[in-house]
């Protein structure tokens, strides 16, 4: 069964071959276009192994819309005011549901938006480094690496969902 608004879900993500990575409670806040829209409140508990992380502020997460699995291979974090960054964006494979559980594998590369309107690609040099170490397949390795070049390039252009969407999914979350 599907999770609807307001149930809670668990975010588990792994690195590739099945290794552990972040896991996380979120809430599902609802859908749109875009996707589904998880609520992570502000001193939500996330951790991978060996690091813990509390979240410092309000974060909206975006699971894309089902469509090409070409186009989906990546997942959203949105920050309130006040964040680390605005949006930070890791390429995955394509998210899927199992039950109230939400599980991709995260592939590294990273697109993220700073505060003071910057946008880079962050972890080049593991994704180099993993494609070999943990044997990424050919077609996992494009599909992270032409997510990327197109996350990068709507978040550059001010692009749904990077176009100011998320902000009420923010409020809904500050107000639930």
């Amino acid at each position: 069964m599907s999770p609807r608004p307001g149930d809670p879900v668990r975010v588990v993500m792994t690195k590739w071959g099945d290794r552990p990575h972040w896991e996380y409670d979120a809430v599902l806040l609802g859908s749109d276009e875009h996707g589904d829209w998880l609520g992570i409140p502000g001193g939500t508990p996330m951790a991978r192994p060996g690091a813990d992380y509390v979240a410092p502020v309000d974060q909206v997460g975006l699971v894309p819309a089902p469509g090409p699995d070409a186009e989906r291979g990546w997942l959203a974090t949105f920050h309130a005011r006040g964040g680390q960054v605005r949006v930070y964006v890791d390429m995955t494979t394509p998210p899927t549901w199992d039950g109230a559980v939400l599980r991709a594998v995260d592939l590294d590369l990273d697109v993220v938006h700073g505060n003071a309107g910057r946008i880079w690609v962050d972890d080049e040099d593991e994704f180099a480094e993993h494609r070999i170490a943990f044997g990424y397949p050919d077609e996992i390795s494009r599909l992270a690496m032409e997510s990327c070049d197109r996350v990068r390039a709507a978040m550059e252009a001010g692009r749904a969902p990077y176009d100011g969407v998320a902000e009420a999914w923010l409020a809904l979350l500050a107000t639930g």
